[in-house]
């Protein structure tokens, strides 16, 4: 879906949902419900299955109308992008060519494997998560999706018992690991505060944010983001090898279980990449924990402080940075005003977050002009906040 074409009001959905498929009678009750985007501000490439993330929900959201059909046809509708698909449950597939209609699909297959009586069905799409900058925009459609869809059957199903079986239908029906992480932040984020992700124990801990005051800015780099995908197995390869380096010498289940020191007295035992690679893991862990603490304390400086470590760490041990976002955090920092900015998303391009004063905006913008001139690049800046998960807007 295009970010230049938002849909500011969720009545847009309900009344474009109805225009589309001529529903008039009372028969056809529209079900709608949101679900938000999120951004990861600390630990994001931490250890698979395990990991500690800090991260919160967003202000932009994706909003999925439902309805029943008379026929058995199930049919899609992207109102930003003005795209139609169709399938049946007995056809019920992904398909690549579907893009965005696959994770309602998932959603579909989910109540349809619960016994759910799936006949024709309409659905209607529309929102406002900037689109392949790591926002979990897909995320955002499968559980908007889901909970408009456990309105409409009236399925007696927890918040948790839901994303327990969606991250089960990104294995099953995507065929790719489904991690809960995502599923966690969409349901269960708290306007105005971070999320503390405890990915081992599917545990949650909201934090006040002390940043009400402050300016919340994303902005994409636009840099290219060539053979990624490659990159990272590479990287997780790596920091499999130094978990298993380090349980032979010391008991641990995972990279919590481990200090620092463990790892700087392997110079020597270990390659230079994969010591690199497992240390930022572990300092990692600590630096989410630390930031917890610092924002129970409002203690923003050292917050500050925080962020910029973990940019450092993921530019020098872990190396998924790449030159044009060194050089923005880098001369983010450089401004009075500006409290925060890291790289956040997958790497090698991609995004940077920015936690500012309002005076400092200005000269914020100026230094994205002079990125634009050395690099060549032109960046996309979108303001956001922390904001509540997942909800149903209206029912039928």
């Amino acid at each position: 879906m295009q970010t230049e074409q938002v849909l500011n009001k969720t009545a847009d959905i309900s009344s474009i949902h109805c225009s589309e498929y001529e529903i008039t009678g009372e028969f056809d009750q529209v079900t709608v419900a949101e679900a938000p985007g999120r951004i990861h501000y600390l630990g994001e490439h931490g250890e698979p299955g395990t990991g500690l993330y800090l991260s919160s929900a967003i202000n932009r959201t994706i909003q999925v109308a439902v309805s029943l059909r008379r026929d058995n046809s199930i049919r899609f509708f992207a109102a930003d992008l003005g795209e139609r698909k169709r399938t049946t449950l007995v056809n019920l597939k992904y398909k690549r060519e579907d893009r965005w209609a696959n994770y309602i699909k998932l959603a579909i297959h989910v109540f349809a494997e619960l016994g759910f009586f799936v006949k024709g069905l309409n659905f209607t799409i529309g929102g406002d998560i900037p689109q392949q900058v790591g926002l979990a925009s897909s995320t955002a459609i499968e559980v908007a999706a889901a909970v408009a869809l456990r309105s409409f059957f009236k399925a007696p199903l927890t918040d948790k018992e839901l994303l327990l079986k969606l991250a089960k239908g990104e294995t099953d029906f995507l065929d790719r690991d489904g991690s809960f992480v995502d599923y966690l932040i969409a349901f269960q984020a708290k306007k105005n505060h971070f999320l503390l992700v405890d990915e081992k124990s599917l545990e949650t801990f909201t934090i006040k944010s002390p940043f009400t005051r402050y300016t919340m800015l994303l902005m994409d780099s636009r840099v290219p983001r060539m053979g990624v995908d490659e990159e990272l197995k590479q990287r997780r390869a790596d920091i499999k090898q130094g978990f298993d380096f380090l349980r032979k010498r010391k008991t641990g289940e995972s990279f919590r279980d481990f200090a620092p020191s463990d790892l700087l007295e392997s110079v020597g035992d270990l390659s230079e990449e994969v010591r690199r690679r497992s240390l930022h893991i572990v300092e990692e862990n600590l630096r989410v924990k630390e930031a917890q603490d610092a924002l129970k304390k409002g203690e923003t400086a050292e917050f500050s402080r925080i962020v910029y470590h973990s940019h450092e760490s993921l530019r020098d041990l872990y190396e998924v940075s790449c030159p044009e976002i060194d050089w923005l955090v880098k001369r983010s920092q450089e401004i009075e005003g500006v409290l925060a900015s890291r790289m956040t998303g997958l790497g090698f391009g991609g995004c940077t977050y920015t936690i500012l004063k309002e005076s400092a905006l200005e000269e914020y913008r100026k230094r994205l002009e002079d990125y634009e001139r050395i690099f060549g690049f032109h960046p996309l800046v979108y303001d956001f906040c922390p904001a509540a998960g997942a909800r149903l807007i209206t029912k039928g």
